[in-house]
This record gives structure tokens, sequence and C-alpha cells, in this order.
């Protein structure tokens, strides 16, 4: 049983703000490393207490953020993909988890929330709305593998369950500032949404650690759970304005493949 272990940073207990928490030069950068690091411990023993033989770390944030010192001696690490999507996932794999993640860009009472980057006000694929999640759901779901398992902030659960009703999720925080914030510019959204109320890291780890052993314990209900969109696809990218660059549109589409569209083939 093969799990692959999609990480990022912004759905992560106690990480705060992007500012100071999301980039090297962050004064709280390491700490955050460290907190997403015991999260995906926490996940990684609850696959594997479930039965899971094969854990792969995905460090999806876009700088990296996983404390590889700090990991679990039985996972493998995984980072730096020549194509990008779908991260390194392959046939090999029996399921798809994530941990760390947060919510597409303009959700409503959502903590950190983005797409790809600060930029994004939204994208759609086929004219549904989706974000990082839901790519790599769906890139997942080109290869066969179902998805089985996320944690974040509320409203990532939520936009997980609207793609994938089955999946076992855990909330470790929720956002408090409403409305979508489509009229700032990208440096004005970064500093948004950092209204939370957090749980502890001790408390989102023990949550995180039952949840994946759950998922594993579900898995015979959950191995159909495949998240895909018929072909042929088109991509509509909506971008904010910034400084003299106005708000714009950007379309691509690709005849078959979900995964080619991603990569811009």
């Amino acid at each position: 049983m093969k799990i692959g272990l999609m990480t990022d940073l912004e759905g992560v207990a106690g990480v705060i703000d992007s500012v100071n928490w999301c980039r090297p030069e962050g004064r709280y950068y390491e700490l955050a490393k460290e907190y997403l690091t015991q999260e995906v411990n926490a996940a990684v023993r609850g696959f594997f207490d479930g039965g899971a033989t094969v854990v792969q770390v995905i460090d999806g944030h876009g700088c990296g953020a996983i404390d590889v010192g700090q990991l679990d001696s039985r996972v493998e690490y995984a980072r730096g993909w020549p194509e990008g999507w779908p991260f390194g996932l392959d046939s090999t794999f029996d399921a798809v988890a994530w941990v760390g993640q947060h919510a597409k860009a303009s959700t409503e009472y959502a903590h950190l929330a983005h797409t790809q980057s600060m930029e994004y006000i939204d994208l759609s694929v086929n004219g549904v709305s989706i974000g990082e999640f839901g790519q790599l759901a769906m890139c997942a779901g080109e290869l066969g593998i179902p998805v089985i398992f996320g944690s974040g902030d509320e409203a990532f659960i939520k936009e997980a369950k609207a793609l994938a009703p089955w999946i076992e999720t855990v909330s470790v925080k929720r956002g408090v500032t409403p409305g979508r914030g489509e009229e700032l510019n990208p440096e004005s959204y970064r500093r948004r949404n950092t209204g939370a109320v957090h749980l502890t890291p001790t408390r989102s780890r023990e949550l995180i650690y039952d949840g994946a052993k759950r998922a594993m314990a579900r898995f015979d209900e959950m191995k159909q759970g495949i998240v895909r969109l018929e072909p042929p696809y088109e991509a509509i990218t909506v971008l904010r304005p910034d400084g003299d660059q106005p708000r714009r549109t950007l379309k691509k589409t690709h005849p078959s493949s979900f995964i080619a569209l991603m990569n811009g083939r």
C-alpha cells in the first residue's frame, strides 16, 4: 500500500500569516517548517499503523517547507519535478493524501487562501472552479489514483468534500475573514486572510493521526474515489490587477489530458 502525501504550509495549525511564516526570509519560517513536518509525521504514523507500507512525502510548498531531518525515518521524501504536475505520482501509488492544505483563491472565510500564487482570482476547468487540491486530485484521477485524506483549514475541508464527498478530513483551524477580496492586488490579498482560530499544534497532530488511521480503515470503501472531469479540457484563469496590469483572463485547452493541460502542453 503506497501513499503519496502532498504537503503545503498555509493549512498548518499555528502558521499565522504568509509574510512572517511562509517565506524563507520570514522570521517564523523555520518554526512553520517544524509545525508542518510534525503534522506530516502524525499522518505518516496513522498511515503506517493503518496498514500502509510506503509513504512518499511530496514537498509541495513553493520554496519548500519540510524539515527533512525531522521526518519519520520510514518515508520517502520527494522534491523537484521536471514537468511539475502530477509531482511524481504514477500508477505505483494506491492513494493520495494532503497535509497542510489551504483553500483556493477568493474563498470566503478561508485562511491564507490562494491558488498557485497570490495573483489568482480563480481557476476553473470545464466550468468547475478548483484550487491546488482539485488540480492534484484530478491529475491523480487521470492516473486512476483515489483521494483518501486531507487536513488543513475548515474552508479547505469544505472545498475537498465538494469534489470528493467520501474523503476523510481533519480541520485544524478556521478562517474568520468574510468576503472574497477579488478587487485586491496580489500583495494586498496576501495580507488579507490572516484572521483564524487555530487548534494547538499538539491537538492538531493527535487529530491528524486519528484521521489518517481512519482513512486507511476506510480504504476499501474509498478505493473507487476518483476525481475526474471528462475531456476535452478548457482552463480559464482570472488574474488580479497589479500596478499598471489590469485584471485579465487567460485560457488554455487540451483535447485529452488533464495533466498535460496543467503543464501547459
